[in-house]
């Protein structure tokens, strides 16, 4: 007989002490299989001091395989569940796909960054939910002190040393206290910034700082910080967000280049698509952590609306705290179920105070209910870091003790760039790559026109515009619009899995100037192509926005196509190339390297086949070509392909 297989989905503080506790608990009776975007389980409440230089990532990285002997680690991310075929369908993180069979699934997604309808912030700012964005944090404030360092012009000197943090909850009071110690410390130590006076700013429409927390604790973290000169301000939030600033709700404007999106989580957009009953978003649970009607599905964590039977009619907040409780209460009820494990319990806690470490020696904690602050709290808080993390004690207290007695390493990697952290992310623990697929729900960065996204749709170069101003129908491919071909629920694309086979591809029609195809135009034997002599003249497309703020992508409008005289030995190609030459557009499909830089999927080589339309205006036919030079054929390009980049989009360089 078969063991059965149990399936989690997610390994942050529930599914990592999840799949830790059922490892003990089963001693090789069922198999245990872990899904997860990567091979390590975070440790969040140290996040923070990654930014800030205090701690190196892989100190709050704690390694699945490493730490989870008997656990089966599968990297990827879940994007469906058949609840009747007991299968997850998933997604690795080279593209390709699969399946996991299960007898249990416990379902710990967690959460992603909660976005509101303000504009500008979805383009403009960055969260705090995961290691990439917090090395890009850590990059991107280095850079804009550099840089203020070297403007000529004061105002610009502001901006870019004035940081915006935007929630005042546990996340955000850390990031910004953490980060007035660490700019400070940048101008202090270098002669050469005299006089520079960086700015963070903190605000929440809530009433007080740590709304969330105990009143002592929020009084505590509100007098640090403002003694350390960052300026509080409460009732207070963003209304829009451009590249130079942010306009307030109460009509002020702050020129910055920084805005970091700490407002607060909602739960992964997984669990939606189960069509089970929800709470604000959660799957609703019983104090059990089941899912009523479904014996072999379990939840915990952010996911997950648990009871609280300690208050009734409510239910547990989202914290790493219950999230760790909720594991290991759900691990046992797993056992349980299956005939392995002990009795089933229902999950009830305790509150054991909260602890926010403000950095130095600051900090405000209440442990069993007692409020502290100063070097006593700042004690406490990092005591009790290191007995919950599950590895890595060591090397993080080794940090701590560096950082006490050496300057910290104020330089910029570059390794994380602002369009691989878009805010609008299903994972935000994974930095997007170009050519990335994201087959995540809608909401996600694949479905926001995020950097990963090849295909071609309406609104973008080569379409239709798009149709998403306020008042206008929504575009193709857009929430609540028609579904754009290769889109989720939409018409694959050609080319596509799924899709009628594209021009050029094995079983699919011939491309036009490939070998038995219709001749290209432009070519002997072909149609003229527009804006060639004798063609028809192009058509001009409407102008666009250069860049796309979410991504930093840029879009262009590709000039027309023409024959080129071949050069003459001896001569560069650049030399015999006219002055004002138009860019030809490729026969392939391409894509736009987010930060300006194009990319396409193939290069276009000597023998390839010359561009077939121009997408821009009609161009001058240029010199006529030597008596003695023969006409292009079909395995002669008419001439180099001149590719000029726009500029990079700021903090992409």
């Amino acid at each position: 007989m078969s063991r059965p297989r149990i399936v989690i989905v997610g390994a942050g503080f529930a599914g990592y002490r999840t799949a830790r506790t059922l490892s003990r608990l089963t001693r090789h009776q069922a198999d245990i299989v872990l899904l997860n975007p990567t091979d390590y389980f975070l440790y969040l409440p140290l996040l923070p001091q990654v930014a800030a230089g205090i701690l190196e990532p892989r100190r709050v990285s704690v390694s699945l395989s490493g730490t989870l002997p008997r656990v089966r680690l599968v990297l990827g991310e879940a994007d469906g569940i058949d609840l009747d075929g007991r299968t997850v369908h998933y997604t690795d993180p080279e593209g390709g796909e699969g399946t996991l069979r299960y007898d249990r699934l416990v379902l710990a997604a967690g959460s992603v960054n909660k976005l509101l309808p303000i504009p500008g912030v979805a383009e403009h700012a960055h969260g705090f939910r995961g290691l990439p964005e917090a090395l890009y944090l850590r990059d991107h404030v280095t850079r804009q002190v550099e840089l203020a360092a070297a403007a000529d012009d004061r105002a610009e000197c502001a901006a870019r040393c004035t940081f915006v943090v935007v929630g005042a909850g546990y996340t955000g009071t850390e990031v910004a206290a953490h980060g007035q110690m660490y700019t400070d410390a940048q101008v202090r130590r270098h002669p050469m910034r005299t006089g520079m006076r960086p700015r963070w700013m903190l605000l929440d429409v809530a009433e007080r700082v740590l709304p969330e927390m105990d009143e002592r604790l929020s009084r505590t973290a509100e007098r640090v910080l403002r003694q350390r000169g960052v300026d509080v301000r409460m009732g207070t939030s963003v209304k829009e967000a451009t590249h130079d600033g942010v306009l307030l709700t109460d009509g002020t404007t702050v020129d910055t280049r920084t805005l970091v999106w700490c407002v607060g989580v909602r739960p992964d957009p997984l669990v939606e698509s189960l069509g089970l009953p929800m709470e604000r978003g959660r799957l609703l649970v019983d104090p059990h952590l089941q899912v009523p009607g479904r014996p072999e599905l379990f939840a915990c964590g952010d996911v997950a609306a648990v009871p609280d039977l300690t208050k009734p009619g409510q239910y547990t907040p989202m914290t790493a705290q219950h999230a760790w409780r909720h594991g290991k209460v759900c691990a046992e009820n797993v056992a349980a179920s299956l005939g392995i494990g002990g009795q089933r319990r229902a999950y009830r806690h305790r509150d054991m105070g909260f602890v926010v470490d403000l950095g130095g020696a600051k900090a405000a904690a209440n442990p069993l209910g007692v409020p502290m602050s100063g070097p006593a709290a700042g004690a406490v808080t990092r005591g009790y870091h290191l007995a919950a993390m599950p590895g890595n004690r060591v090397r993080v207290a080794a940090d701590w003790l560096l950082d006490a007695v050496l300057p910290r390493q104020a330089v910029q990697l570059g390794l994380v760039r602002s369009w691989s952290v878009p805010l609008e992310s299903a994972s935000p623990e994974v930095a997007r790559v170009p050519g990335r697929p994201d087959a995540g729900p809608a909401g996600s960065a694949g479905s926001a026109g995020g950097p990963g996204r090849t295909e071609p749709t309406e609104g973008r170069q080569g379409g239709e515009p798009a149709k998403a101003r306020p008042g206008e129908e929504p575009a193709k491919g857009q929430p609540d619009g028609e579904s754009a071909k290769s889109q989720p629920g939409g018409e694959p694309a050609k080319g596509q899995p799924g899709g009628e086979p594209a021009k050029g591809q094995p079983g699919g029609e011939p491309a036009k100037g490939q070998p038995g195809g219709e001749p290209a135009k432009s070519q002997p034997g072909g149609e003229p192509a527009k804006a060639q002599p004798g063609g028809e003249p192009a058509r001009k497309h409407p102008g666009r926005p250069g860049a796309d703020g979410a991504s930093g992508e840029r879009h262009r409008t590709s000039e027309s196509a023409r024959p080129r005289p071949a050069h003459a030995p001896g001569t560069s190609r650049k030399a015999a190339e006219p002055s004002a030459a138009p860019k030809p557009s490729t026969g392939a499909r391409r894509s736009e390297a987010p930060g300006g830089t194009r990319s396409s999927g193939r290069t276009r080589s000597p023998g390839a086949p010359a561009p077939t339309r121009s997408a821009g205006p009609p161009a001058d036919p240029g010199p006529e070509p030597p008596p003695n030079q023969p006409p292009p054929g079909p395995d002669i390009a008419p001439g180099p392909v001149k590719r000029t980049d726009g500029p990079a989009v700021e903090g992409d360089s």
